[in-house]
């Protein structure tokens, strides 16, 4: 038996935030291995309990933002997730820059949610379809932050351009993988090298840069990318 998913949930909303405990700890396959709310605790809780994901809303105490931050620089490992009724593009994009591996809305289903979080746990990211779009008109500006070749592309092997094509198409590891005969370890490593080399912090990022880049491409998958 396949080891279980386990998630943090940090919500500032008590009701809310058991909602979502009892829909996740209700699948057979997830376990939920701490909860609280404050960005605080969610540190706290990825220090000691290194979950495999975590849920933050964005606007609970001590901000989902410095949770994120922390999270992502101290344990890479764990995959941080915005969950929020807002859908300020500014802010979940300065958190996917940052490292954040999706973003869901609190309106979501209870199965909608539980197939997002599996998704995002298997090397998959999230966006909605609308938000995308600003990410994408985000990326499109100058930004001094970033200093990125003329083309970044340029320095990709041909295995890491074929491997690059599937992900912006919206594949798992396993599924790019199987189409070209290779390990998901090995498939981990090539996107690990391509995030490198196009200084990408996530698979959304690279995948809306391949769109930047050929925006006749409309393959690429914008709600699970």
């Amino acid at each position: 038996m396949a080891d279980k998913i386990r998630i943090a949930v940090f919500d500032d909303h008590p009701l809310f935030r058991a909602g979502v405990v009892h829909t996740l700890a209700s699948e057979p396959d997830l376990e939920v291995v701490g909860q609280g709310s404050s960005a605080h605790e969610a540190i706290q809780t990825a220090r000691e309990r290194l979950p495999d994901l975590v849920l933050l809303d964005l606007d609970m105490p001590g901000g989902g933002m410095s949770a994120i931050e922390a999270i992502v620089t101290h344990w890479p490992s764990v995959k941080t997730v915005l969950l929020t009724v807002a859908s300020d593009e500014e802010q979940v994009l300065a958190a996917m820059q940052m490292g954040a591996q999706g973003y869901i809305a609190k309106g979501v289903s209870g199965a909608e949610l539980v197939s997002t979080i599996k998704a995002i746990h298997s090397g998959q990211s999230y966006v909605s379809p609308e938000l995308a779009a600003k990410v994408l008109t985000q990326m499109k500006r100058p930004s001094s932050k970033r200093n990125v070749a003329a083309d970044p592309f340029a320095d990709l092997t041909g295995r890491e351009e074929q491997v690059l094509s599937f992900v912006a198409q919206g594949l798992t590891n396993k599924e790019i993988g199987n189409s070209l005969s290779l390990s998901e370890k090995t498939v981990k490593h090539h996107i690990t090298n391509v995030l490198q080399k196009l200084h990408a912090r996530n698979r959304v990022e690279i995948a809306l840069m391949v769109n930047k880049k050929s925006p006749a491409t409309q393959n690429i998958n914008t709600r699970l990318l």
